[in-house]
């Protein structure tokens, strides 16, 4: 990870922190990654210099919760960041040479094509389904003086394993797919074999045999071993 894009991300949190609506947001994708080296501080963990993205995601899991009225392009404007819009229908991201900052919220029901307004925060959102199981089991780290939720590491990785299926592009599919191992043996490496077994138990079977269709192109039998023993 590049010094400046971990500085940019820091810096945006903290101006969140100051503007009391960082406790309003969970940060998902590939940055949980950076900031998951606390929860792992006393094992081997991933190498932080092969995490690279500019994706920055934020969820908000219940927009109705939001009470601060910030303006979130104007808050960034000074960092360089721009606003502009992804598809046809609107959607809305803040572009930076270095970063670029994404608002999701979960999907319900039929779904919907169109963005999800937060005019609170000057912004719109993404609907998208499955992340109500990132938000359902959520870790607090500390950065600097504020603490950032993140999705627990477990209900991260197997979210890996179920969306990187859905996934266009090859490369990004086998990213996911081979983060999502680093961090299952991270989790092993720590004990934590039976909060996997537990949380593989609490999500729906479709689910389930995703996770494992996914998983059975790759070498990894013992995560695959606890994976399909679960139930017996």
């Amino acid at each position: 990870m590049e010094r400046k894009q971990s500085d940019l991300c820091v810096e945006i949190l903290r101006r969140f922190h100051k503007a009391n609506i960082l406790n309003d947001f969970i940060l998902i994708g590939s940055w949980c990654v950076y900031f998951y080296k606390e929860y792992f501080f006393d094992i081997p963990y991933i190498d932080q210099t092969t995490i690279k993205t500019r994706d920055l995601d934020f969820l908000i899991d219940n927009p109705a919760r939001i009470k601060q009225e910030v303006d979130i392009p104007e808050l960034l404007k000074d960092l360089g960041f721009v606003i502009s819009f992804k598809g046809s229908n609107g959607y809305i991201k803040l572009d930076h040479p270095d970063l670029i900052l994404e608002f999701l919220v979960p999907e319900k029901g039929k779904g919907r094509d169109k963005p999800y307004p937060l005019p609170k925060l000057g912004i719109n959102a993404t609907a998208l389904r499955f992340l109500n199981f990132l938000s359902d089991n959520t870790i607090k780290v500390k950065v600097e003086n504020f603490s950032l939720t993140l999705p627990h590491p477990v209900n991260f990785a197997l979210h890996k394993l179920i969306i990187f299926q859905r996934r266009f592009k090859e490369d990004k599919a086998i990213k996911d797919r081979n983060t999502a191992i680093e961090i299952l043996r991270a989790l092993l490496n720590k004990g934590e074999e039976n909060l996997i077994r537990e949380v593989v138990n609490s999500i729906p079977q479709k689910w389930q045999k995703k996770i494992i269709r996914g998983l059975e192109e790759t070498k990894e039998k013992i995560i695959l071993d606890i994976l399909i023993n679960t139930n017996t």
